[in-house]
């Protein structure tokens, strides 16, 4: 009977494989969904620096695929050419990233020579770094094609080990720095809660380029010490890259989308909290809101409280503030506290004057209540009247409370 073979990590995980395409997919969206903001206001530095981020980080993802580094390859007629292009791209997004902190730091409006100088030093460090990659990939001899195990491949390779050395130092020292910064900014005090959140899956993201990182390089100095790591490389190193490249995105969309939804919700939930006094405003007038197919949640909003304010003003003139002040004290006297009972006065009088000018639709009123608080809170009354049962039962103690007799005067007490 042959003994079952060991599993190997390499076997381990080469059952665990995520498509570049995945999360170049997911940084489009998130470049999409930031690019009509970074349109509109170009100006700011902190918003170029986001685009340029997560453009270069779709390309990197682009050009890594073995399929797009085999037809590059094959396009210009030279072996490993997608080796230095794939390198600059990720040394120029580590550049944008060590960008993007010092627009975080600084702000708009912080044009000192420091911030310059910074910003100058980055652009040139990094443009050196890409320079070098190119003058050592001609200098070295690297003309047997690898599509996935290029750095361990070429790791003992004059002048091929000095450039995947170079960009994977440059690639850890950018993303030491920012995950040291994101740190310090999840750290902040009353930060919005979306951004917060944004804020935390990009701490994620860039400590699984540390992760990236130390694999690639502990499968490089293995080679240089003759023993075989490669499995960290071309195995472990690339899925961790692209879950980075998924929560580095998320981190961007998180607090855009996630507020966008967020008002999104407030807006539809208000809107729909106002359909019991709509509806109410609605039977009293015989008519209601024309509807729009192409309006937003917020013009409907916008329509249906004017409509319910135009309706009230014109039925104030039913409300008898006496009998509305019974209602209030009604209210107080079943135990609710000063504010509902407020507002279901307010909806028990609004319910007495569309019955009045039911009965007598051409009479106009008399009444010339204050409107002030009844305008101001359509939201609150609208919530009393889903519960039915509870305006009616503060409109009985209140018509109770109109039947009493007044209070017997004690006999002297008019000074006699």
């Amino acid at each position: 009977m042959t003994a079952p073979l060991a599993l190997t990590p390499s076997d381990v995980l080469g059952d665990f494989h995520i498509s570049f395409w995945i999360p170049t997919g997911v940084l489009t969206a998130a470049l999409i969904i930031k690019l009509p903001t970074i349109v509109r206001l170009w100006r700011d530095p902190l918003l170029r620096a986001v685009g340029g981020l997560l453009l270069l980080a779709c390309t990197v993802f682009v050009f890594v695929a073995p399929t797009t580094i085999a037809r590059v390859n094959r396009l210009t007629g030279v072996p490993n050419i997608s080796a230095p292009w794939c390198y600059s791209l990720l040394t120029a997004f580590c550049a944008s990233c060590l960008l993007l902190i010092i627009a975080w730091r600084n702000g708009l409006s912080d044009r000192s020579a420091a911030t310059r100088r910074a910003m100058r030093w980055v652009v040139s460090l990094y443009s050196g770094v890409i320079v070098a990659l190119w003058v050592l990939f001609f200098l070295a001899d690297a003309s047997e094609e690898r599509l996935r195990d290029l750095d361990t491949y070429y790791a003992t390779t004059p002048f091929m080990r000095e450039q995947i050395l170079l960009y994977l130092l440059a690639h850890t020292v950018a993303v030491l720095i920012t995950c040291r910064l994101l740190w310090n900014w999840v750290q902040t005090a009353e930060l919005d809660a979306w951004l917060r959140w944004g804020l935390k899956f990009l701490g994620v993201g860039y400590a699984l380029n540390i992760v990236f990182d130390a694999a690639k390089l502990t499968a490089v100095a293995a080679r240089w010490t003759g023993h075989d790591l490669d499995w960290l490389s071309t195995d472990l190193a690339p899925p961790v890259a692209c879950l980075s490249a998924i929560l580095i995105a998320v981190g961007f969309i998180l607090p855009h989308a996630g507020q966008y939804l967020h008002e999104r919700w407030h807006v539809r939930l208000a809107f729909h909290r106002l359909r019991p006094l709509y509806l109410l405003m609605r039977s009293a007038d015989g008519r209601g809101v024309p509807f729009l197919l192409r309006a937003t949640p917020e013009l409907r909003l916008i329509r249906r409280e004017t409509f319910i304010r135009d309706e009230l003003l014109t039925l104030a003139r039913h409300i008898d503030e006496e009998r509305r002040d019974r209602a209030r004290e009604a209210a107080l006297g079943l135990g609710f506290p000063p504010e509902r009972a407020r507002a279901l006065a307010n909806a028990v009088s609004i319910l007495e004057a569309v019955e009045c000018r039911r009965r007598a639709p051409d009479d106009e009123g008399t009444q010339d209540p204050d409107t002030t608080d009844l305008l101001r809170e359509i939201g609150a009354v609208s919530r009393e009247l889903r519960r039915p049962h509870v305006v009616e039962a503060v409109r009985a103690r209140a018509a109770s409370l109109a039947a009493e007799p007044p209070a017997a005067v004690p006999r002297g007490a008019s000074g006699e």
